[in-house]
């Protein structure tokens, strides 16, 4: 398999059976879409040295690439019968655009990062997020956007589930303005980690997350390359 430059991942998805999907990585990850389809993703080195994680960037992504994802996803999300899609910034925004037009909506409600005078520091909560650790953020919805949620079965949307902490910031917040999400979609469950920090959330959280693919934390070998954990 060849070697991709930085540049390279996230443009392609590949037909079954384009790349071996089992043994050890170096340098990709082959992620399998539930009918087969395969997409390359980089393999990102955690701070320890000894773990890593497939990483998507979908705002980095080709045209064809979100066009697959944000359909799949949108299948997904049908049985919810959602009726407005509210988007995570920055990446899950979109994810969130394209996933609503699949549903056939006109519109979504992006949530953000940047305060407009016109924002309300009572409609916001601290946002943190596993890559921009450092930065503090809180996450604000525009008070005039209130009334396409209200009483409305909402999806709350982002590009990757990993840590669960944006997601979490992002049901407290909508939570603060009386709405409860019907369910929760992602491009990519990134490893298992998520599921914890969401049921100290809600026991019911779980069951209503749904992703397109799934990707394990990997784990290196005694040969410097990268081997999924066994199950």
């Amino acid at each position: 398999m060849t070697e991709l430059a930085a540049h390279e991942f996230w443009q392609e998805i590949h037909s079954p059976g384009t790349f071996r999907s089992d043994g050890d990585v170096s340098t990709s990850y082959i992620a399998e879409l539930d009918d087969g389809r395969q997409l390359r993703l980089p393999v990102r080195v955690l701070a320890d040295g000894q773990h890593a994680l497939a990483s998507l960037i979908i705002n980095q992504a080709s045209f064809q690439v979100l066009d697959v994802l944000a359909g799949s996803l949108a299948e997904k999300l049908e049985p919810f019968e959602v009726e407005v899609v509210a988007g995570l910034p920055t990446l899950g925004l979109t994810l969130a655009a394209a996933v609503a037009q699949k549903l056939g909506h006109t519109r979504y409600v992006p949530l953000g990062t940047s305060r407009k005078f016109w924002y309300r520091d009572d409609l916001s909560v601290a946002l943190s997020s596993i890559t921009t650790p450092t930065q503090q953020k809180r996450l604000y919805i525009d008070p005039r956007m209130l009334p396409l949620l209200e009483d409305r079965r909402v999806a709350l949307i982002d590009d990757v589930i990993s840590s669960g902490t944006s997601i979490v910031s992002g049901l407290q917040l909508l939570a603060g303005c009386g709405i409860e999400p019907v369910a929760i979609g992602v491009a990519m469950l990134q490893s298992r980690r998520w599921c914890e920090t969401l049921d100290a959330v809600g026991p019911q959280w779980r069951e209503k997350t749904v992703g397109v693919f799934s990707t394990p934390m990997l784990e290196m070998t005694e040969t410097g390359t990268w081997r999924r954990p066994a199950v």
